[in-house]
């Protein structure tokens, strides 16, 4: 009997690791948002991390989080370190391209819970009074990464926050 259901067990390991292996090698999240504001305000919340606590879904899973800000105070060169709860983590983000106010580009690196490096980029596209606001997410599967894909899509994970976040985004940027 005991042979019987380490034989299932090892089976079942057997294929979760088989599955884990048929994953993409990358991912990507992406969500767009209509924002009645001009791509310069806009901008001005994603460009300043100092501003992110109006907007970004992660600041009120943990109001207790240590922050800290390093490099230019806006724009390339802006770097923003934190370390929270579980929800939240440990991480950094620099801004690496900033071409104001059409799209922003951040070197986005994970601690905590488990490391990864991965690249976010807002592209603002005007149209009419509004912008449309392009968030996006890509980086490497790793291992561990393709495991948790055999039983959550990290589209369906990230991807709420994204559009909690454009929500966010788009209540201050419309004030």
């Amino acid at each position: 009997m005991l042979k019987k259901i380490s034989m299932g067990l090892i089976l079942v390991i057997v294929v979760i690791l088989g599955l884990a292996l048929t994953q993409p090698d990358s991912f990507k999240v992406q969500r767009s948002a209509r924002i009645k504001a001009p791509p310069a305000k806009v901008m001005a919340y994603l460009n300043d991390f100092h501003q992110w606590t109006a907007w970004s879904p992660w600041e009120k899973k943990d109001p207790n989080m240590q922050r800290t800000f390093e490099g230019a105070a806006s724009g390339k060169g802006a770097v923003y370190a934190w370390n929270g709860n579980g929800e939240v983590g440990q991480g950094r983000m620099e801004i690496i391209e900033n071409q104001e106010p059409a799209q922003l580009a951040i070197k986005l690196d994970f601690i905590k819970p488990f490391a990864s490096s991965n690249r976010t980029e807002f592209v603002l596209q005007p149209q009419g009074e509004s912008t449309v606001v392009t968030w996006t997410m890509t980086g490497p599967s790793l291992f561990v990464t393709k495991v948790m894909g055999v039983f959550f899509s990290m589209d369906k994970m990230i991807g709420k926050d994204f559009e909690q976040g454009l929500a966010q985004l788009k209540e201050v940027s419309e004030k």
